[in-house]
């Protein structure tokens, strides 16, 4: 009675996983061809420059079928190098759970008439930390519920990065104004210790 209880609970406890929604990133297939327009290794300045991604059905997968997608979300993700020491940007593989693809930047329902090429392109926005990204896309089925994927580095995320540098939030005058300042000072400072000199010769 007692095993059949247990196992009657483990049941229940699979089944809400389920219908909560806690989809495995390693469960889904790379069902789509991601490509950014960012070289390998490219800095990028946040809030002027702008990004480029085409994406459409992974012609490597044989008798693919795009009927079940409904949505697809664009995602930019960090990249290993920039998460760490950084747990709120930490990888985990339950979806729901995972830290590494926080910013959403594209999202639409999927064009079935464009299946094999979809594209779009996206500014960078202000607030975004400086940090060494990828981008990843996911589609959807009618549950909402990711089915599909695909991503513009490797499994092991070392490829085709890029960077993007945040703005630090101190306009470029501020600091021209801090140099000089400093300079003024360092020359004031000599200009006081001759004048103090030539008095003290003066003097004597």
């Amino acid at each position: 009675m007692k095993s059949y209880m247990i196992k009657a609970f483990l049941l229940l406890f699979f089944m809400s996983k389920i219908s909560n929604g806690s989809v495995l990133l390693s469960s889904l297939p790379q069902s789509l061809s991601v490509v950014a327009s960012p070289t390998e290794g490219q800095v990028l300045q946040a809030g002027e420059d702008n990004i480029t991604v085409s994406f459409g059905l992974n012609g490597s997968i044989a008798n693919q079928t795009d009927e079940s997608y409904k949505f697809v979300k664009v995602k930019l993700c960090y990249a290993p190098i920039s998460q760490v020491d950084r747990k709120w940007r930490k990888t985990v593989d339950n979806i729901k759970k995972d830290k590494t693809c926080q910013f959403t930047i594209w999202e639409k329902p999927y064009d079935h008439q464009q299946n094999m090429s979809q594209q779009f392109e996206w500014t960078i926005e202000k607030d975004l930390p400086t940090a060494t990204y990828f981008v990843r896309a996911y589609v959807y089925d009618s549950g909402d519920e990711e089915i599909g994927y695909g991503q513009t580095t490797n499994d092991k995320k070392i490829s085709n990065l890029f960077k993007i540098q945040g703005i630090s939030g101190r306009h470029p005058s501020i600091d021209i104004a801090s140099i000089c300042f400093s300079v003024f000072a360092i020359l004031s400072l000599v200009g006081f210790f001759l004048l103090e000199k030539r008095q003290s010769k003066a003097k004597k």
